[in-house]
């Protein structure tokens, strides 16, 4: 699809003065578009990040914790069926685990007392999405009311379970939510909530993942424990160890990379590189065919993410979950085996339903609308939210894609484009017509709801008016954003090594360079990804297009990223096309 191209600003001091510590002068440039100003922001070290302390109510947490812990109480963490909500349960069950292992000779214990020797048990429960929907229902609880738990332990969700808390509550259990969701109107009445994005929470840093969250909470029950005389700075567990599966579910999440968020990803992909990862992280790279002594973040993001969130879309997340808990590598890598022949299966499951969508959508109806709704009863719906991305970059509209949920119910999932605030649309269709959502939640780029069948057709009216409402008629104009030309000489194997050398992903977008070139060749591959040999000014590049199959014009503008291709032991630059101005 053509696109108009329009260069980032950035600051030309800033530029001169990255270019001089050394880096090449196009990743500088690209570096003071994104708002890096000096060398040492790119010293990405975990003595930077930003204290517990400043997250709301984590103290509260961990004192919660560490009194559940000393008394050998039952907790339970409940879980998300996403990688985030994986990832964030194998942190929070390996790190409770290891610090409910007090030293006996410093556990508090009296004549009355004698629990708290006893080690706290940990354990884990996920819920079937296709069971029992997403948070802690009340239909969870009485699930895992049946493991008599003392506390139980929200990841990734639970900021929206006012049901939920309230049958616990009736249950006599406590509950501590950590999530990282946007609150909606009324929340739950928990024990505790951490969650950067509720009211009065100063933590600078709003798009922690929900991993990125419970980590927090370890950080802030160690410390807690130190307090209480149980360790020392030299005999406490270590947590570092963890970061891998940070890393993982941050990047897999898609929040948004600020400073604190690349620090923990540049941790985990460095101890992913050194060899220091769980065993289940090294099968996932096994089974992906990529290597973990070169791991950068989109390896996170497009191999390991969708093979652990292939087992909550088709089937159940205790699967990954239980990949990234072994500690013995051949049960690890069996797990990670059958994690990939899921996401062979969602693959194809994906496609079909990817064609029947087009089908139903013709670019004469897009370009007088503002969204995209669409339903099929035949489709899988742990698989809508993949189709409703691939709509979404296809004609740049906010999408929700819809599957039959019950006899009487559709589920959606949504995508959106930037500059239109996914959940906040969702929330104005409730106030343009109350009783038309069940119920929903989510964030700015993506959401989830549920409706009754019959009411379809007037959603999709209603979300259109809302999304009209409420957004700029400009943002729908496909506007990509690129990071200028680049000379024939800069297309070196000098700037790709340096720009891998970053941490890349959602709100630090990677480089993505624009030049004119003359088209010498073109071929389609594998009858889907276009070849390319390109001329830019004198040099001959080669290039490909995955999944584009329409011809170019003899002389083009493109817009691409860089990458080396070590093809049949020859290695060269070669550009990876993302969009054309024709």
């Amino acid at each position: 699809m053509t696109a108009l191209f329009g260069d980032r600003p950035f600051d030309a001091a800033a530029a001169q003065r990255l270019a001089q510590s050394g880096l090449p002068a196009p990743l500088a440039r690209v570096l003071a578009a994104r708002g890096v100003t000096r060398y040492d922001e790119l010293d990405f070290a975990a003595r930077d990040l930003i204290p517990p302390s400043s997250l709301a109510h984590v103290g509260a947490a961990a004192c919660l914790l560490a009194d559940n812990i000393e008394q050998g109480k039952r907790l339970l963490i409940i879980a998300d069926y996403d990688c985030d909500g994986a990832t964030a349960c194998a942190v929070g069950v390996r790190g409770l685990r290891a610090l409910a292992a007090l030293p006996t000779a410093n556990a508090p214990a009296t004549a009355s007392d004698k629990t708290a020797r006893r080690r706290a048990c940990v354990d884990f429960l996920v819920p079937n999405r296709f069971e029992y929907g997403y948070g802690l229902t009340p239909e969870i609880v009485d699930l895992a009311a049946t493991r008599k738990p003392d506390l139980l332990i929200t990841v990734d969700n639970g900021i929206a379970s006012v049901d939920g808390v309230a049958r616990a509550t009736a249950l006599g259990i406590d509950v501590l939510i950590t999530d990282h969701h946007l609150p909606g109107r009324e929340l739950p009445a928990a024990r505790v909530i951490v969650n950067p994005n509720q009211d009065g929470c100063g933590f600078p840093s709003k798009h922690l993942a929900g991993v990125g969250v419970m980590f927090y909470v370890l950080l802030a029950l160690r410390a807690e424990q130190r307090r209480r005389g149980h360790w020392t700075e030299q005999t406490q567990p270590r947590l570092d160890h963890l970061l891998d599966l940070v890393a993982l579910g941050t990047v897999a999440d898609v929040v948004r990379l600020d400073r604190n968020n690349r620090i923990l990803v540049a941790e985990g992909l460095q101890r992913i590189r050194s060899g220091r990862m769980q065993p289940g992280i090294a099968t996932l790279f096994q089974v992906a065919g990529r290597d973990a002594r070169t791991a950068r973040a989109t390896d996170l993001g497009f191999a390991l993410g969708p093979r652990l969130n292939a087992a909550g879309r088709l089937t159940d997340m205790s699967l990954g979950i239980e990949c990234l808990l072994a500690d013995d590598t051949e049960r690890a890598l069996a797990l990670a085996r059958q994690l990939d022949q899921l996401n062979r299966d969602r693959r194809e499951i994906e496609a079909g339903m990817q064609f029947d969508a087009l089908l139903d959508v013709r670019e004469e109806d897009v370009a007088s609308r503002r969204t995209i709704a669409l339903f099929n009863e035949t489709w899988h719906p742990g698989v809508v939210g993949l189709v409703a991305a691939r709509i979404k970059e296809r004609f740049h509209r906010p999408t929700i894609a819809f599957a039959p949920a019950d006899g009487e119910r559709m589920r959606g999932s949504g995508r959106s484009i930037d500059g239109v605030h996914l959940r906040d649309t969702l929330d104005l269709v409730t106030k343009l017509q109350p009783a038309l959502i069940e119920k929903f939640g989510g964030h700015a780029m993506a959401a989830g709801l549920t409706l009754r069948a019959r009411d379809f057709a007037t959603f999709a009216d209603v979300f259109e008016q809302a999304a009209a409402a409420s957004s700029d008629p400009a943002l729908y104009q496909r506007t990509v954003a690129t990071d200028g030309p680049l000379a024939p000489d800069e297309l070196s194997f000098t700037l790709v090594d340096a720009i891998e050398r970053q941490i890349w992903g959602q709100g630090f977008a990677p480089p993505l360079f624009v030049n004119e070139f003359i088209v010498l060749e073109q071929r389609l591959v594998k009858d889907q990804h276009l070849k390319l040999t390109l001329d830019l000014r004198g040099r001959k590049v080669n290039a490909i297009w995955f999944r584009h199959t329409d011809t170019l014009p003899s002389q083009v503008q493109l817009a691409y990223r860089l990458q080396v291709d070590d093809f049949q032991g020859q290695r060269r630059v070669t550009l990876v096309i993302e969009h054309a101005s024709l």
